[in-house]
């Protein structure tokens, strides 16, 4: 079978890492990249020894898939044009910055029989899975994700540049209606948000509580699910987990085996292999909509809230 020729658009922080990995990744043809400043484009493409195209169009008429990693209020347009003209596509997250584009490259990639997937990283993070494998019902499930201050992705706030993951992981995980989110959030550095909190409440009875700072000392990155028969707790960062479960009226301790892996690497992985297949990737543009949905819905009761006490 032939390998598959990918290109990246967009090389700052996050699509430097696709290049890196494309240009090793097995089954894969890096053909080459593009970017707007020129001459970060140029150096990351003498890095890895490949071309670098003038246009977003030069590139996509060589390639058979692409990433785009642009800033997100581009993800629609770059992302539409590489879909209208029968290219697959893995688009970084959010999706876009608004849910009827986010429907429009759903729609178009459904209409094409083109391979639509969103940069949703944590859903290939090995400890994720293993967490999975342990899973029965969760009942109580609470998120941490802190980060120090970035200078990047500032267009947007810490819901759709952060949270979002979360609020991805813990819909894959309930899979049951919502019922009702509260949230709360303020801006310190950033026009939006830069830390908020939200409380999800499933149909089911689950409740999640996600907080997200990127004003923060530390990093970290944590998943805690409780379910009636154990408590499990994740690091994403680490890659390592734990379980708490009664035996005999005692807490015993087990630790969850992790087989070790970079998540990027594996999300890229089996973007390619869903192009050479043409399977449904495990997070397609629905569910990153559907993500997308509520993290805006956070986004909006935290800026009406904020509003009302200015």
């Amino acid at each position: 079978m032939s390998n598959v020729r990918v290109g990246v658009v967009g090389v700052g922080h996050i699509g430097r890492e696709h290049a890196r990995i494309y240009s090793h990744l097995p089954g894969v043809d890096f053909v080459g990249l593009y970017d707007l400043d020129g001459l970060v484009a140029q150096k990351v493409g003498q890095r890895y020894g490949v071309k670098t195209f003038s246009t977003a169009q030069a590139l996509l008429e060589e390639v058979d898939a692409a990433t785009i990693a642009t800033p997100t209020n581009t993800h629609h347009e770059i992302a539409g044009l590489f879909l209208s003209h029968g290219k697959h596509v893995l688009v970084e997250k959010p999706i876009t910055d608004n849910t009827e584009q986010a429907k429009s490259l759903v729609d178009l990639a459904r209409n094409k029989n083109l391979v639509l997937q969103v940069g949703h990283i944590e859903r290939f993070n090995p400890a994720l899975n293993a967490l999975e494998e342990k899973l029965t019902r969760p009942r109580f499930i609470e998120a941490h994700r802190l980060s120090t201050y970035p200078g990047r992705s500032t267009d947007i706030g810490v819901v759709l540049d952060l949270m979002i993951h979360d609020i991805e992981v813990v819909l894959h995980l309930v899979r049951s209606p919502i019922v009702s989110i509260d949230s709360v959030g303020t801006a310190v550095l950033s026009k939006g948000e830069d830390i908020a909190n939200a409380r999800i409440r499933f149909e089911n009875g689950c409740v999640a509580n996600l907080t997200t700072s990127r004003i923060s000392f530390e990093k970290m990155r944590k998943i805690r699910v409780f379910q009636d028969d154990a408590y499990l707790s994740l690091d994403y960062y680490d890659q390592s987990g734990v379980i708490y479960r009664k035996v005999d009226s005692q807490i015993v301790k087990e630790n969850i085996k992790v087989e070790k892996d970079e998540p990027l690497k594996l999300e890229l992985d089996a973007f390619v292999e869903c192009v050479r297949s043409r399977q449904s990737p495990r997070v397609g543009g629905a569910q990153a909509a559907v993500a997308l949905d509520i993290a805006m819905q956070v986004t909006e009761q935290i800026a009406q809230q904020n509003a009302r006490s200015a």
